[in-house]
């Protein structure tokens, strides 16, 4: 069945008939912009101009948005040097809107407007964060320092393009070919996926590589404990001066700081940690750093006592002080050791077809929405396309792109290819790209996830339904368009709860050869463990979430030697586990450099909070209850940046976020719990 929406010719695409494309529609928007010198007398007019705006953004966004997709899942020299090409002209066009009087005093005249309530809610809330938008762009600035501000946009744009393609370079650089003595201990699925890198090399023997299934799987199962850390050496030393030089992300970290600490000065912010939070949930510095500080000593305890019982297995073996590269190895023995656990005993219950079946299975039964793989142009074997139907109606669409590959960037993430918005065509309705690293295929047979796989392609799925169930028509509030970012972690944590529920468990698993579905021993075992390490796990993303928001929150801009001082003090005052002095996370930590994650990190454990007492609900009226499921796909998933973050969670929950359900999802039932 082909597909319904109008999609991209990826297997046809020419990359330099995109390029032109982008390059005309910048430059026919520079042309209206230079004609706009006023603001238009009639609020019609003025809201004709609104719309012009919200037309023009929409098409470039969908040209521009292909060459960055393909950049991240297909990069190749021709395509990064496009990509690279256009981002000075992309950092231009928006620092160019951002600055335009005439522009601002069209949205502020909107606002001041006797008709203004006669606009949807929608409508209005799409001007005032366009004004907030103007406010942090540097309108109000003149001269000298306008010119500034944009020569430090036209830059960060630049160097956060470099952070991240080091990143993948010093990743994809690396590669070890293994004896068969270096393989002791890994499952027979990990040796072949090995030797499957090994022959994309053209080698004939397995190869180690950076890419995560094969770092993760030489992580926990390789006996070799030298290999062990030269793996975890060379991952955590990547784009750094301990690595390759070509790709060291030193100086490039320096000056995004430097440059991120003279932009907030120009618009007259104390450091970049306040101007992030302009535009957040979370109301002050003094808000996060307590939330993150509190949450912090909940999971102390809990940690210490996780790490004892891994240094006590490590000593089993005679090994008498844990490092870094013995934690993931002897928490696989710990987890068999204490709930009968083996992931590679899992694996075999979640075929990617199967999974990806019930998550579709599970949504429907939430939402009412019905999912359909149709045929579609995609860039890759691999991807699929499918579109969403709610009562026969096709609303939406989306690609799963979700293995890992070479010229593939790491991690996960959803991303809008199309948002939903009125134009003059009609209805346009929304297309994303879900992306995965996870394990690919194996010959003929299919991908074998482990459940934490299961729980990022449930998280990237809710990410995926906040963009694609929205019912806002305006381009700049649609979706997960001006959802404060510390809100918009809610839909895809929410959704993880459904990969550890028992009932949405069996639907999701089925053993690729027997058919049988999770049997009952291993499912105890599954759930039983659910709360394994999960102070270990806390303090983790604390330590994260800590060090961006320290770093920002600084009067100065640091240099390399103070960014790594600041890291070990957190470290110092967070983790369990003391890492190597060698050890360059920052230089790889691409969502503060690379992403929109600085000083803003601590968003997935803020959004976590929401997540859980919103999931709280569907504890207390059913897993699957129908009404439930409809009221938050109308209050959270349906209004996106049309309602504030709290309003949108005070419709759904009744009242405002308690912290009480995260400290029980993360099973410290024992530890005090407060608002």
């Amino acid at each position: 069945m082909k597909a319904q929406l109008p999609v991209p010719n990826f297997d046809t695409i020419n990359l330099q008939d995109l390029k032109q494309q982008v390059e005309t529609l910048l430059e026919q928007s520079k042309d209206y912009l230079e004609t706009l010198t006023q603001v238009p007398q009639s609020f019609s007019e003025q809201l004709a101009v609104v719309s012009h705006m919200d037309h023009v953004a929409n098409d470039i966004d969908e040209a521009w948005g292909i060459i960055c997709h393909l950049n991240s899942v297909m990069s190749t020299p021709e395509i990064r040097e496009i990509y690279q090409g256009i981002i000075p002209l992309m950092s231009a066009y928006y620092t160019r809107i951002g600055q335009h009087q005439a522009l601002y005093h069209t949205y502020q005249a909107i606002r001041q407007a006797q008709d203004f309530v006669t606009l949807s809610d929608a409508q209005q809330s799409a001007i005032n964060h366009r004004l907030a938008s103007f406010e942090l762009s540097g309108i109000a600035l003149e001269g000298k320092a306008k010119e500034r501000f944009a020569e430090i946009s036209t830059r960060l744009s630049q160097l956060s393009s470099d952070f991240s393609n080091h990143v993948l370079d010093a990743t994809q650089a690396y590669f070890k070919p293994l004896s068969d003595e270096q393989l002791k201990g890994l499952p027979q699925d990990s040796i072949e996926l090995l030797k499957q890198y090994g022959q994309q090399r053209e080698l004939d023997q397995a190869v180690a590589t950076l890419d995560f299934p094969s770092y993760l799987a030489i992580m926990t199962y390789a006996q070799d404990r030298v290999l062990r850390e030269e793996l975890y050496k060379a991952y955590t030393t990547r784009a750094s001066e301990q690595g390759q030089p070509e790709f060291d992300n030193t100086a490039v970290m320096e000056e995004i700081l430097k440059l991120r600490a003279e932009k907030v000065k120009l618009l007259g912010f104390n450091t970049f940690a306040e101007l992030s939070l302009a535009r957040k949930m979370a109301p002050n510095v003094e808000t996060v750093q307590t939330f993150l500080t509190d949450l912090s000593t909940h999971a102390k305890t809990p940690a210490q006592q996780e790490i004892s019982e891994l240094k006590a297995i490590a000593l089993e073996d005679g090994i008498d002080e844990l490092k870094p590269w013995d934690s993931t190895y002897y928490s696989e023995k710990l987890v068999q050791k204490q709930f009968n656990l083996s992931q590679e005993e899992l694996k075999p219950y979640f075929p990617a077809p199967k999974v990806i079946q019930g998550l579709f299975e599970i949504v429907n039964r939430l939402y009412g929405i019905k999912i359909i793989q149709k045929d579609a142009p995609v860039w890759h074997k691999d991807v699929r396309y499918y579109e969403i139907e709610d009562h026969g109606k096709v609303i939406s669409g989306f690609y799963f792109d979700l293995y890992a590959r070479s010229g593939k960037r790491g991690g996960a993430w959803m991303s809008g290819f199309r948002s939903r918005m009125q134009t003059q065509q009609g209805l346009q309705l929304p297309i994303c790209y879900m992306v995965g690293n996870f394990t690919p295929p194996l010959g003929h047979q299919p991908s074998l996830l482990t459940h934490d796989e299961v729980i990022t392609l449930f998280h990237e799925f809710g990410h995926g339904l906040h963009h694609m169930l929205t019912e806002v028509d305006d381009l700049s509030v649609a979706g997960t368009h001006n959802v404060a970012w510390d809100a918009v972690e809610l839909p895809s944590q929410f959704m993880e709860f459904w990969a550890w529920d028992k009932e949405a468990l069996h639907l999701i698993s089925e053993h690729i050869e027997t058919k049988e579905p999770l049997p009952e021993h291993l499912l105890k075992a599954l759930l039983d463990a659910r709360f394994f390490q999960s102070g270990m796990q806390t303090l983790r993303q604390l330590e994260f979430a800590l060090f961006d928001f320290t770093i920002h929150n600084l009067p100065s801009s640091p240099n390399a030697q103070q960014i790594q001082e600041e890291l070990n003090a957190v470290r110092q005052q967070v983790a369990v586990l003391p890492t190597t002095e060698y050890n360059r996370f920052q230089h790889s930590f691409s969502h503060i450099f690379a992403g929109g994650y600085a000083a803003g990190y601590y968003s997935y454990k803020w959004a976590e909070v929401l997540a859980s007492d919103a999931f709280d609900r569907f504890e207390q009226e059913g897993i699957f209850n129908t009404a439930t499921g409809t009221a938050f796909r109308d209050t959270i998933l349906a209004v996106g940046g049309k309602e504030s973050a709290l309003d949108a969670f005070v419709n759904f929950r009744g009242r405002e976020p308690k912290i009480d359900a995260l400290l029980r999802h993360q099973g410290w039932t024992n530890i005090s719990q407060t608002d």
